[in-house]
Order: C-alpha cells, then sequence, then structure tokens
C-alpha cells in the first residue's frame, strides 16, 4: 500500500495545493489521506489512485474552513504560498500560475475544486460527481458558473516563458536600479500589486491599483533589505519568476503576471512572509 501512494502523491499534492494554495496545509491532508489509507491495509481497492483523490479532495474542502478563517484575520493581501522549483527540477505539467491561484480564491470551496478537477487536472464531470458524492447534472452546472467566473477575472492565456523571463529580468532591474521611469514603461496602466508579508513590513493593507502610485511604492521599497541582496530566477508555480535572498536567506518571491499582448505588467505578486517562505529552498 505505501507503493500505491508514493506513486500517486505528486497528483495529490498538486490537486490539493491548488484547492488549498498552502503547503503546510496540503501536507496535512496528505498526512491524513496516507493514514486513512493504512488503515484498509488488507482490503481490496479496484481503483487505488481514484479512491486516493477522493479521499483527498474531500479532506482537502474541509481544511478550507480553518484556512478561510485565518485569512480573516491575517495583515494585508494574502497570497497562495510559492511553490519554488530547484534550478534543475523538472516542470509540473499540472503547475498552476500565481495570478490563476488568486482568482481561485474567490470561489467557493467546492467550485474551486471542480474547476481544479476539470480545467487542470482534465477530469470529466461524472468522476468529479463520484468524488464528491453529487449528481453530475450538479457538477456541470457548478463547473460552468466556475469557468465563468474565472474567465471574467482572468483571460487564460499562457505567456511564452522566454518574454515572461525577459520581462521578469527588466522589471528588476529597473526596480532594484531606482529607474522610476524604466519602470513606468514595462508596468500596464492599471497594474496591480500585491504585497503579502502577513504584517511583518510596510506592504500595505489592501491591493495597489495604477502604474503611478505602483511604481513610485516598488522603487521607495526597493534598497529595503539592504547589501547582500541577490537575486536567483526560478520557476514559481511554473512560471519564469525570481526569488530573492538576503544572506542566503529567503526574503521575497516575485511572481509577474502579463497583459494579453505580453509587453507589459498587469499584476505584481510579492511574497515576503518569512513564514510563507520556509519550504523554499
Amino acid at each position: 500500500m505505501s507503493d500505491e501512494f508514493s506513486d500517486h502523491r505528486e497528483l495529490l499534492f498538486s490537486v490539493v495545493y491548488n484547492i488549498l494554495g498552502t503547503v503546510a496545509d496540503t501536507e496535512d491532508v496528505l498526512q491524513e489521506t496516507w493514514l486513512a489509507w493504512t488503515r484498509r491495509a488488507g482490503e481490496p481497492v479496484e481503483n487505488p489512485r481514484a479512491y486516493l483523490v477522493r479521499m483527498a479532495v474531500n479532506r482537502a474542502l474541509g481544511q478550507r474552513a480553518a484556512i478561510s478563517k485565518r485569512q480573516e484575520t491575517y495583515i494585508g493581501p494574502w497570497l497562495p504560498e510559492p511553490i519554488v522549483d530547484a534550478p534543475d527540477a523538472a516542470v509540473r505539467a499540472e503547475s498552476v500560475s500565481m495570478a490563476l491561484l488568486v482568482v481561485l480564491e474567490t470561489l467557493t470551496p467546492v467550485e474551486r475544486a471542480v474547476f481544479v478537477l476539470h480545467e487542470v487536472f482534465g477530469y470529466p464531470h461524472t468522476e468529479i460527481a463520484e468524488i464528491l458524492d453529487r449528481t453530475a447534472a450538479s457538477v456541470r452546472q457548478v463547473a460552468h458558473r466556475a469557468r465563468e467566473h474565472v474567465q471574467a477575472r482572468r483571460p487564460r492565456y499562457e505567456p511564452d516563458p522566454r518574454v515572461q523571463q525577459q520581462v521578469t529580468e527588466r522589471f528588476l532591474a529597473a526596480a532594484l536600479g531606482g529607474d522610476l521611469d524604466r519602470l513606468m514603461e514595462i508596468l500596464a496602466p492599471d497594474v496591480t500589486l500585491w504585497g503579502d508579508s502577513g504584517g511583518q513590513s510596510n506592504g500595505g493593507r489592501r491591493p495597489m491599483r495604477g502604474r503611478d502610485k505602483v511604481a513610485k511604492l516598488i522603487t521607495a521599497l526597493a534598497h529595503r533589505p539592504g547589501d547582500g541582496l541577490r537575486i536567483a530566477y526560478r520557476r514559481v508555480n511554473g512560471s519564469p519568476s525570481a526569488l530573492l535572498l538576503v544572506g542566503g536567506t529567503p526574503y521575497a518571491v516575485v511572481v509577474l503576471d502579463l497583459t494579453p499582448e505580453r509587453d507589459q505588467v498587469a499584476g505584481v505578486y510579492v511574497v515576503a512572509n518569512s513564514e510563507k517562505l520556509t519550504h523554499v529552498g
């Protein structure tokens, strides 16, 4: 049974993480799933993969209530914990971008689970109905509602990774160099900045919108880490992004969302809460 769980652990982690948005909670759900799975030792399971996904998804839905309660008292914008790949790691096929994860936070738990299973992992509505113990017709309704909600807030397109990398490098060069004019050229007029520090720094209590405001705040905060700041370009949630380190310790993760034209930055996501960077290597 241990081998069967291990064979599907990567899938379970990806599904649950995309529903919850936190690594620690995902690991807790997987641990609970593993314990429940081991208790079935000796009992035949016709389809271990389907059984494990069903257990993990339903435990994840139960965990969403605890996460939502924590978010109610969270200081400032809340962003998902970033998944930062090692330089030589293979890219996960089911990686969901930071921008999409932020949109998924606006769905109900069931809508989010249905969207993740259907749109990200390709589960048919009939299988999702079995996982959630609902009718296929009700799942289709939930899927339609969730898809419309997401599409209204985020166009579905995939930026060219090379372009994303180039824009990220230009953005950080302008920001860290204090080049306000260059930064204004890179940012879209309606750019939004999410700064998640959990109250550990003055990143603002709400997302900031507008090129002028965002550019001025970025240049004002860019030099705060002091000497020893190093940039490591990594893939974060599947997208070329940047890990900022001070003295070898993760200081912040910076992820950019590009406009559909791919030539300007529509969203800036900065995770600087040290508690969300503990698993970043």
